[in-house]
C-alpha cells in the first residue's frame, strides 16, 4: 500500500490557510484515525489554530512548512 503523506503534503500546500482534519480526509479520501497518524509522523504538518467550537467541539486547522526555493545550507561557525 503506498504512503499518502505526501498527498496529504501537498492538499496542505495547495490550501495555504490551511484545512481541518474533516476538509483533509474529504480530499485525500483517507480514514480519520489513519490521518491522525500521517500528520504525527509528518514534522512538517503543524497546527496553526482552532475553528470556532460547533457543539462544544473545536477542531484544529492543519498547516505545512513551505521551504524556500533557495534556502542555504547552515555554514559552520568556528568558536
Amino acid at each position: 500500500m503506498k504512503s499518502k503523506h505526501d498527498l496529504v503534503r501537498n492538499v496542505l500546500r495547495d490550501n495555504a490557510d490551511g484545512l481541518t482534519t474533516k476538509q483533509i480526509t474529504v480530499q485525500v479520501q483517507v480514514e480519520a484515525d489513519s490521518l491522525s497518524r500521517i500528520l504525527d509522523a509528518m514534522p512538517d504538518a503543524y497546527i496553526d489554530r482552532w475553528t470556532k467550537p460547533v457543539r462544544g467541539q473545536y477542531s484544529a486547522v492543519w498547516c505545512v512548512v513551505v521551504p524556500p526555493e533557495n534556502c542555504p545550507h547552515p555554514t559552520k561557525v568556528e568558536s
